[in-house]
This record gives structure tokens, sequence and C-alpha cells, in this order.
């Protein structure tokens, strides 16, 4: 059975099977169709509706110039190329698009609704390209994206296959934008919205992951947990839960002669606090992007307003802190790491190995780490600086939000390599200390027994850091 939608906010990015629109939001999608093309009848000048775009928005546009106009914004716009987005995050521009549609400012038909719902149930997504969006917002990829509702382009299936339009074409029926509609499927962020709106639910467990993996190395070491004490968050409640959260999953067992641990496992709970404030305030950056005002021309009332909510400052100042965040994080991880293999720090033979001299042990699994810490770090350059005229200067700036988006998924691939060192840092040392496991810990180290054999002599370490990656991440 279908996912009724009956209120924009019913329309979700964790919605997987087939929806439908209820009748009650369809009937308000008509009245709102109605007022729009009510405006448009009176035939004063309505931006890429009775005008040209960009540079050329003084030009009137004929009758029969703006019926194929609409159609002819996505033409002319499609001129990004491979490697496309993978399926997930083109379906979750889809998804954005539409959540934005419901609300009215577009004013677009029932019909071209139906059409999304249509894509989002077929079991196909666009092929967006994955970069190329030097615009004011998303024309580009939004072209690729909107394309296949009128037989142009490509999609990609379930496997990240290329296809053309035609294999979902042949399961919808015959369809033509109607005025406004063009310019609508190309406004606004949806795109990075979207995306940004898939990659919560990744952030929030990878900062899971990540404070239990921390919670490993402070159990392993024995480190003190005064560091940890809930009361040391008193002006900060989300510091205090985490702090909280941190003994609760390393036990409280310490060394009482190690009055401090390094640094690196000191800042355990400040460093996740911090990640996770940044992502609730990307998430709430995420609702204002689905809810506010965001189309242009938006059907304000009775009457279309030009509004620059194509300029995603919001979202991409808050991807952008999100990916400082993570390089911070991601740094105090591999410094743990790189604490783990020394004898002075964890008691254990020196760089985890079984027979130190003979064995490398893990000292290169930290030194992928280092690379990746460093690749990490060339992603913090703030993404809206370097703003570049387009359109004959009608386009005069960017935020580039789109490959703020991009950049904040590569930082979460990256991040995540970095945990599963650390991991199987905390992995190896459990098994040559013989220390118990924390109780709070034993579901997770029991989930990275499962994939990686005792390390008894160097190997592939890549290969358990994959299993790791796949399975336990």
């Amino acid at each position: 059975m279908p996912t009724p939608v009956e209120r924009p906010e019913d329309l979700t990015i964790d919605l997987v099977g087939p929806i439908e629109l209820a009748p009650s939001l369809l009937e308000q999608l008509r009245k709102t169709r109605a007022q729009a093309l009510r405006v448009l009848a009176t035939e004063s000048p309505v931006y890429g509706v009775n005008t040209g775009m960009g540079a050329l928005s003084k030009v009137r546009l004929d009758e029969d110039e703006q019926r194929v106009h609409q159609r002819n914004l996505l033409l002319g716009r499609a001129v990004g190329g491979a490697p496309w987005l993978p399926y997930a995050e083109s379906r979750a521009v889809v998804v954005a698009r539409l959540r934005t549609f419901l609300t009215g400012d577009a004013g677009v038909s029932a019909e071209l609704c139906a059409q999304l719902v249509a894509l989002l149930n077929s079991g196909f997504a666009p092929a967006i390209p994955v970069g190329g969006a030097g615009s004011a917002g998303e024309i580009i990829p939004l072209a690729h994206a909107f394309g296949p509702l009128v037989g142009v382009g490509s999609v990609v299936d379930a496997e990240d296959k290329v296809r053309l339009a035609s294999s979902w074409r042949r399961t919808a029926s015959s369809f033509e934008l109607g005025p406004k509609e063009g310019i609508a499927l190309l406004a606004g962020i949806p795109g990075a919205t979207g995306r940004a709106w898939l990659q919560i639910g990744v952030l929030e467990r990878l900062l899971d992951r990540m404070g239990e993996v921390a919670a490993g190395a402070i159990a392993v070491v024995a480190a003190s947990r005064d560091p940890y004490d809930p009361r040391t968050g008193r002006a900060d409640a989300l510091l205090a839960a985490e702090q909280a959260r941190i003994l609760q999953l390393a036990g409280t067992e310490s060394n009482p002669s190690t009055l401090q641990a390094p640094i690196s496992f000191r800042v355990v709970g400040h460093v996740v606090s911090h990640a996770r404030r940044m992502v609730a305030e990307l998430a709430a950056a995420v609702d204002r992007g689905l809810d506010g005002v965001t189309d242009s021309p938006a059907l304000l009332g009775r009457d279309f307003v030009g509004t620059a909510g194509f300029h995603g400052i919001d979202l991409a100042a808050h991807c952008d802190h999100v990916v400082a965040a993570l390089a911070h994080a991601a740094e105090v991880s591999a410094a743990r790491l790189h604490r783990l293999l020394d004898p002075a720090v964890s008691g254990l033979p020196a760089q985890l190995a079984r027979v130190p001299g003979p064995q490398a042990g893990l000292v290169p699994v930290h030194k992928r780490a280092v690379a990746t810490v460093h690749a990490l770090r060339r992603l913090t350059l703030p993404t809206a600086i370097g703003a570049m005229e387009t359109s004959n200067g009608q386009e005069d700036v960017q935020t580039f939000c789109w490959e703020a988006v991009g950049g904040l998924g590569e930082a979460i691939r990256l991040t995540r390599e970095v945990a599963a060192g650390e991991l199987l840092a905390v992995h190896q040392a459990f098994a040559l200390s013989g220390r118990p496991v924390p109780a709070g810990l034993r579901d997770l180290l029991d989930a990275v027994a499962d994939v990686v054999p005792p390390i008894g002599a160097d190997r592939p370490f890549g290969l358990d850091l994959q299993r790791i990656l796949d399975t336990v991440l």
C-alpha cells in the first residue's frame, strides 16, 4: 500500500516505498494552480514565464514562444555530464523538489506533482551531474533532474546503472509542462537541500559510532574518567549528556596512577557534542529550505513575487560548519590512534604488534589515517568564497551550495575511514591486553570480531578496514 501524503511535512526523506498524494492535498494544489493561472492571464510580466531568463529578462515572449519556453528551459541548461550522483542522492533531490511544490508557492499543477510522485515510485531517479553548478542557484543540475519528465536526458536505477529517460517514460503517461512549470522546476535549492537532508541520519549514526570508538580507546588504556564527569557540562546540556554517555559506554574502571591521558582522550565529549550541535543546526537549515519561500517568482497571496530563495548561504554555511567539525573530530581520532600504538600510553606491545620489530603492527593504518585527515583539511575552505560573474553580470555572486553539500558527503566518507582505523586499533588493543570489554561496548566490538579475524601478524589491513566500513560503521 502506498504511504499517503496529506501535508507537505508528511513527505520525509526516509519514505522508501511508494507514496501517493492525498485527495485533499491535490485539491489544494489545484486551487493554488488556478490562482497562478489567473495572475498569468493578466499578461503582467512574470519572470521566466512570459519573459526571457537572466540577462534576457527584459525580452517579452509572444504566445507561441511561451508555449515552448518551459520545456526549452530544461533543454538549454542541461550542460552537465558524468559522473552522476548515486541513486539515493538523486532521489533525494526529487523528494525535496516535490516537498517544496506542496507548499503551493510555485503555483504548479497537481498533474506535475503527480509526475514527480510517479518518478519516485518508478525505481528510477534522474541522472544528475555531481559537479558543474556554477550559477546563482542550481539550474544546471535541476535541468538534468527534471528533463526526464519531458522525455529528455537519462535516469539511474537503484544499482546506479544509467539508462535513457525513455526507460522511465515507458511507465509514465504523456505529459507536457504548463505555464510557469519549467522555471518552477529550476528554482531554489532543492538539490542541495535534499542531499543534505539525506545526510542528517548518516551523520547522526557516524557521531554515535565515533563516540563509541573513542570510549573503547578510553577503556582499553584505562584513562582517568574525571574529564567525562557530567557535572563538567553545567552550562551545556548537550555536553553533559555526551559525557554521561561516554561513562556509560567506557565504564568507570581507570588506572589510579594515571591522572591525565593525552588530550585526544580527554576532549572526546567536547568534540562529539560540538559536532552534534553542528549537525542539529544543519538539520534546522534543511527545514528552512524545505518550508521557506525558495521559489522565484513565488505565488504569495494573489501575486507572483521575485525572491532570492536560490541564494543558499544558510545551507552552504551550515554544511561547511559540519565539515569543519568532522575534520576536527577526525584529527582527534587519528591522534588517539597514534597514542594507542605507543606503549607509554597503552601499556601494550609497540605499535600493537604481536611481535614488535619483525612486525610493523598497525603503524601503516595510522599513516593512512594521516593522509585521510590531510584530505579532510582541504575540504574545510569556506564554500561561498570566490564569487564569479555569470549571465553577463546578471548573476554576479554565488554560494556554491551544491558544491558545499558535495563536500559534506566527501567529508563524511573520509571521517568514516579515520574512525575505522581507530576502531581496528581498539579491537587489537583489547585483544592484546586481555582486559574485559565494558558492557556498553560489547555489541560494537563483537561486530568487529565477526568480520576481522584475530591479528597475529602483519597482513593487508586495508581489507579489514573495508569490512569494518561495510558492516560496522
